[in-house]
Parts: structure tokens; sequence; C-alpha cells
């Protein structure tokens, strides 16, 4: 049975946002890494149409940004939409209710699948279907935007924390 995990990139204080801040280059090596290594993904569709910037191929790109493109293009993914009616190369709509798509998605794959957008886990929270959630914190205060937590903080227990570049900390919870 699969890992639901739900990690993104936060200010210190609680939003996340891709164009305010973005992963150095030991980061994003980091997130290469994890890409490569996941069963697939889990995407709401907001998050999924911001992602599919990486089916492209693009010319400036740098031999780091290839790999993940790669590694992205890979995995399998499932998006979570009633709006849309088609997706991209690899990815599948998750259709019916979302706990019983989930739930059969864990069921069928082993490994971590990421879950990707703060809604689609806010959801996936109140279903209790999140095992783990890692929060790539920044020293960098927005003060707006889309908070990491799309609801109520659920109650959690930290079990680890590690620096992952010279600024950015990690911190890895599970529900308690």
């Amino acid at each position: 049975m699969a890992k639901l995990v739900f990690g993104m990139n936060q200010s210190l204080d609680g939003y996340v946002d891709h164009t305010a801040f973005a992963p150095g280059p030991t980061l994003f090596r980091h997130f290469i890494k994890e890409a490569q290594g996941q069963a697939g993904s889990v995407y709401g569709r907001r998050m999924y149409e911001i992602m599919r910037y990486w089916d492209d191929d693009h010319p400036e790109w740098n031999a780091e940004e290839r790999a993940f493109a790669a590694a992205w293009r890979n995995q399998p993914k499932w998006v979570v939409s009633r709006s849309l009616k088609a997706v991209g190369p690899n990815a599948r709509l998750a259709e019916g209710d979302l706990a019983g798509a989930i739930r059969e998605i864990k069921d069928e794959c082993d490994g971590e699948i990421e879950v990707a957008g703060p809604d689609l886990a806010h959801s996936l929270t109140k279903l209790g279907l999140i095992d783990e959630y890692r929060i790539y914190l920044h020293p960098v205060v927005l003060g707006h935007g889309r908070p990491y937590f799309a609801g109520p903080r659920p109650p959690l227990r930290l079990i680890a924390g590690d620096r992952i570049d010279e600024d950015v900390i990690r911190l890895t919870y599970v529900p308690a």
C-alpha cells in the first residue's frame, strides 16, 4: 500500500507561492531525487495546470531542469478535478468520490505518492488519507497568499527535522 505525502515549500509565515520564492540548486536536486523515487503524484486542477509546464521541453533549461522534467513525465499522475475533461501524458482523472478514488490509488501502488496543492491536501486531510506532511521551511515572510494548511491545522506529531540546504529546513510530521 502506498503512503500519501503532502510536501511543499513554505514561508516562515505559513504560505506557499511558487512565484514568490523558489528552491535553490541544492533543494532543487533534492526534489529531483524525490520525483525519481515517487510512485506517482495526485494533483488538484490548479497545481496540475502549473506543473504541466514540465510536459514541454524548453531550450533554456539546464541539466537539472531536464532531469526534473524527465522524472515528472515518467511518474503516473492522478488529477482530481470536476472541470477538466482530459489530462496530459501519463495522467488520468481520479473519478468518483474522492475518498474512494484515493483509497484505490493507495491500494494499487507501493511507495510514496506525492499530494500536490494545499486545497487538495486539506480535503484529503479531512478524510484522514494523508500519511505524512513535509514542510520545506524557507526564511521568507510573504504576509499573504495561499496557506500551506488550507483549513485548520490537523493534530500532528513531528518525527524529523533536517537541513536540506543552507537556508531550508524540512520538517516531517505524521497525524497525531
